[in-house]
């Protein structure tokens, strides 16, 4: 792609990061899976940017390539290999913070949702994102009510889930 792609990418991109880090805080459990988790989504974001045609928002684009990222990456076995790209990815990763006062709720919030399946963990973070049901589904690839009802299951997980603890 050309220098000029790559800067509409990167302009595109720096405003929406925060939503990867949350996907990948999501899907991970420690740094260095979130870092690689981080560079294999925004590869995957960078290799299919050519296809972005602005039929839908930008972040509502990233999400769905993110998560289908994240999910598609965790049903395969893990593998030790890092994948290269011709943009440079350090230049897009910003620290991500966590208010002290809240660390152990949202610890134990995020350990929860941890534990979720791939897609309950999509619903959650978009719920978290206040994302309307026509965009969860939409985002998902499924219909406003499937949206609506998979949300719904993925709330009665999480609250039990987090009551066990």
């Amino acid at each position: 792609m050309s220098t000029e792609q790559e800067k509409t990418f990167i302009e595109f991109f720096k405003p929406n990061q925060r939503l990867v880090h949350k996907i990948c805080k999501i899907y991970t459990d420690n740094a260095e899976d979130h870092e690689d988790l981080f560079q294999e989504i925004t590869i995957q974001l960078w290799r299919s940017f050519s296809g972005f045609k602005g039929e839908a928002k930008f972040s509502t684009w990233m999400y769905r390539v993110a998560l289908n990222t994240a999910i598609i990456l965790f049903r395969k076995p893990k593998k030790n290999e890092r994948r290269t790209v011709d943009i440079d990815v350090s230049s897009l990763t910003m620290e991500y913070e966590e208010d002290e006062d809240n660390e152990h709720k949202l610890k134990k919030m995020y350990k929860a949702i941890y534990e979720l399946s791939h897609v309950e963990k999509a619903l959650i973070m978009m719920y978290l994102e206040d994302k309307s049901y026509r965009e969860i589904g939409e985002i998902l690839g499924i219909t406003e009510g499937n949206a609506r009802v998979k949300m719904n299951r993925a709330k009665n997980n999480l609250k039990t889930k987090i009551i066990a603890e």
